[in-house]
């Protein structure tokens, strides 16, 4: 409860409480239960699953990691025994030139661009209105095999809406349609507005106009669960089917059987039914369903033909999870689940070697969020998950995972693109340096001194220099990103190979070879 200046009126029944600042109480009343026991809240629960959550790197990650320190570490005893080795052998070898050696040939140019990289990726998920708390996150999104889908919030609007109108034999739709929009007229509640909605939009109707002398409107009320009217000598109602037979005095079996059918299709397609009745006689059904997000299937589908598995996870039946799932058009479902069984699940999926990403909204997703390895939290949504997630998606689009999967692969294109180049940049470098340094001592390796640099000197200044200057060359394609084509790991290594591996080799002979003339013309070494 807050006076923040800005404030936010909620609604009766919804599930989101990102901000209670001037929160309006529609119907009935708000019931606080305060107690000092530990661990016993819903919060208590929800922090301790967050605190043990934690991150783990993925296999590109520690592959990236293996190979640079690999390298970092088999140079760094390289350049250390070369020491002796010039002592013995007579060499005179500085640590100047050591140290030049050493910078020369490990993987400098990569770890130097790496930061641009993740910078570049995090501004292109901006572009998307997509805000990531790091690169390694947008990295991480490449290699994602399965995406978990809240239901309430991300997948569906979260509000149950009025989609038709279902009336008994004898009954006409309009009717119908008129008795719901006149019963639901003091029903404030997001329910209420929708069977309104439906009816003026989709049936042409207008608000009835009765006399306030002669109407007694029937607000809606959690303990009744009915609203109406009574009008002109009519007793409208509208409400949860077990509240208006028990209204009317009747039960469900003594009910004409197309209502029953009715109620039941409603109910096995994962919709609330809500029963219709004027002066004691039952008019028909509305439909009330969870609505799913337009677009949204055509968007997993393409999620499907990137590799990626869509699961949607919600507290609903069985029945119900199905029914939606179905219509959302996700790979599979968690019914009825828990925070405690989306961690679990997560845990699961990771342990088998998949990468998760993880589409919420609610605090009881926060959990879930702080695992996954990509966790998107929508704008809308609360502020624990927001917290929880390493990215927030301002548009509260689920499916935004599309643009934040291909960002992810192009990051990891780019990186192996270049990590191919440094490789092959480092090995050129060992023709320029290493016959300079031990020509004169093994006469023998002026044979792979195959660019004729003027001095040893030269040939290390000149490779020192030329180590600078293309990591700032690089920079700009570092930023851009190679351009993301879905092509198989197969075709993809073979082009690093040739453009990437080829080009690291050739580049540096023409460069450290430009910068000698131009280091032995000025007499600088």
């Amino acid at each position: 409860i807050t006076g923040e200046s800005a404030p936010v009126i909620r609604e009766a029944g919804g599930d989101r409480s990102a901000v209670t600042g001037g929160t309006t109480v529609l119907s009935d009343f708000v019931k606080v239960k305060i107690t000092a026991s530990p661990g016993s809240t819903f919060i208590d629960r929800m922090i301790a699953l967050v605190e043990g959550a934690e991150r783990q790197k993925t296999p590109n990650e520690l592959a990236l990691s293996i190979l640079l320190s690999g390298l970092t570490l088999i140079f760094l005893i390289v350049c250390v025994t070369l020491w002796p080795i010039a002592k013995y052998s007579g060499t005179d070898l500085s640590a100047t030139v050591l140290i030049a050696l050493l910078v020369c040939l490990i993987p400098t140019t990569i770890g130097g661009l790496l930061s641009a990289i993740g910078i570049a990726g995090m501004d292109r998920l901006i572009r998307f209105n997509v805000i990531a708390t790091s690169g390694r996150a947008v990295e991480a999104a490449g290699d994602v095999d399965t995406l978990l889908l809240d239901k309430t919030g991300t997948i569906t609007f979260g509000n149950r809406m009025a989609t038709e109108f279902l009336p008994v034999r004898g009954v006409r739709t309009e009717d119908l349609a008129a008795a719901a929009l006149a019963s639901s007229l003091s029903d404030e509640t997001p329910e209420g507005r929708s069977i309104v909605a439906l009816a003026k939009g989709e049936y042409r109707l207008l608000e009835p106009a009765p006399d306030p002398a002669h109407t007694k409107v029937i607000p809606f009320s959690a303990q009744t669960r009915i609203s109406g009217v009574d009008i002109a000598g009519r007793s409208i109602r509208k409400g949860a089917i077990d509240s208006i037979l028990r209204y009317l005095k009747t039960r469900i079996e003594q009910t004409q059987s197309e209502f029953r059918q009715e109620v039941e299709r409603v109910a096995m397609s994962g919709g609330t039914p809500l029963a219709v009745a004027d002066d004691g006689r039952l008019l028909g059904v509305v439909h009330l369903k969870d609505v799913v997000k337009p677009g949204i299937k055509d968007r997993f589908a393409a999620l499907r033909v990137m590799g990626i598995r869509t699961v949607m996870v919600t507290g609903d039946n069985p029945t119900t999870a199905a029914a939606i799932a179905s219509e959302a058009g996700v790979d599979d479902f968690l019914a009825e689940a828990t925070p405690e069984d989306k961690l679990t699940y997560i845990r699961k999926e990771q342990f088998g070697g998949r990468l998760i990403a993880m589409c919420g909204d609610g605090t009881n997703d926060a959990p879930a969020l702080a695992q996954a390895d990509v966790g998107v939290a929508m704008q809308t949504g609360t502020q624990a998950a927001r917290e929880a997630g390493n990215m927030v998606d301002l548009d509260s689009n689920p499916t935004k995972l599309i643009e934040i999967v291909e960002i992810g692969k192009q990051l990891l294109m780019t990186r192996g693109s270049l990590t191919t180049f440094s490789i092959a940049n480092d090995v050129a470098k060992y023709f320029a340096i290493l016959p300079a340094m031990f020509a004169v001592t093994y006469p023998a390796l002026g044979a792979l001194n195959v660019m004729r640099l003027a001095s040893s000197q030269s040939a290390i200044l000149s490779a020192v220099i030329f180590n600078a200057l293309i990591i700032i060359a690089l920079i700009p394609l570092a930023l851009k990103g190679v351009a993301y084509r879905p092509v198989g790991a197969a075709a993809l290594l073979r082009r690093n190979l040739l453009v990437y591996g080829l080009g690291g080799l050739i580049l540096p002979f023409i460069g450290i070879k430009a910068i000698d003339l131009v280091v032995a013309a000025l007499h600088l070494a």
